[in-house]
């Protein structure tokens, strides 16, 4: 059995302000689900935290690319630094979040060790670059896009690393079926995507399995579990930033995640975008604990 470390990456740096004068809630991701004794249900060794920069803007403006750049690329590389020891270590390694852009420190991690794919679980695909949008400068939407190097070359090769994934290594699940340009382009690309409709008709279970296995390829060393807590509905977990509906239900998420939390093969988890400004109650965060924790440990 692998060593389960909980390491908290409570970085907020690429979410737009949710009103004029604040910040988004999310970095408080890791505290509230630590509330909810994560740790100790996982039985879990302690990683420690990440501690992100301030987020702050300055004077951005749009068309100026992708915000807190400069603090991003500098806590990517710390991130990375954190999650490659645990994964040379041997660890399954939970990161706790923060929005989608920790994600980054997890790729770039993996591609200092070897070649690895991606296992995007989330209601969107992250797939906004300069190539099919005017609009870039939140890299919480855009993370996949930067890791596959799509982008300013200051987040997009970082160590002339780029790229940290290649295209045929990412697969999506949960996407809602409302994305229909987002999902014509990855189409384009080979990049496998399982909507929300998709994952009813042919089983989360199975199709995670078929992903799983897919990481034993030859070349490949192995895969990692992104997870955007917005892929759930709005009915159970309406504390994310954009609660788009016809999401997947708790059962249904933890269908999906334990075929590919149990594979061998992969290498970690990141928890995302949850925000417990959004929850006053905890009630959506102790779900949110709950599934994870039951994918993790199948109890």
């Amino acid at each position: 059995m692998r060593n389960i470390v909980v390491v908290d990456a409570p970085s907020n740096l690429g979410l737009r302000p949710p009103a004029p004068g604040t910040v988004p809630g999310c970095h408080k991701l890791a505290g509230a689900l630590r509330e909810q004794r994560i740790l100790q249900r996982l039985n879990a060794v302690e990683g420690g935290v990440v501690v992100p920069p301030r987020y702050d803007r300055g004077d951005w403006r749009e068309g100026d690319g992708v915000f807190n750049a400069a603090a991003l690329a500098a806590y990517t590389r710390k991130l990375a630094d954190r999650i490659e020891h645990h994964v040379r270590a041997g660890d399954l390694t939970v990161v706790l979040g923060g929005d989608c852009s920790v994600q980054l420190g997890a790729s770039l991690a993996l591609r200092r060790i070897g070649r690895y794919g991606l296992v995007a679980v989330d209601a969107s695909p992250d797939f906004r670059h300069p190539g099919n949008s005017d609009g870039v400068g939140a890299a919480g939407g855009e993370e996949v896009a930067l890791a596959t190097g799509r982008g300013q070359a200051d987040l997009t090769d970082l160590e002339g690393l780029r790229p940290y994934l290649r295209d045929e290594d990412v697969r999506f699940f949960g996407v809602r079926d409302c994305f229909e340009e987002e999902r014509a382009e990855l189409a384009d690309l080979k990049i496998p995507v399982a909507t929300v409709g998709d994952v009813r008709a042919e089983g989360a279970g199975a199709l995670a399995r078929a992903a799983a296995l897919s990481y034993a390829a030859p070349g490949l060393d192995g895969f990692w579990v992104h997870l955007d807590a917005d892929v759930l509905d709005p009915d159970v977990m309406p504390a994310v930033d954009s609660p788009d509906p016809d999401g997947l239900d708790h059962g249904e998420l933890l269908d999906l995640l334990r075929p590919l939390l149990g594979s061998p093969l992969c290498a970690g988890l990141t928890v995302t975008i949850y925000d417990p400004d959004l929850d006053p109650d905890a009630t959506a965060g102790a779900l949110l604990t709950d599934t994870v924790v039951a994918a993790l440990t199948r109890t």
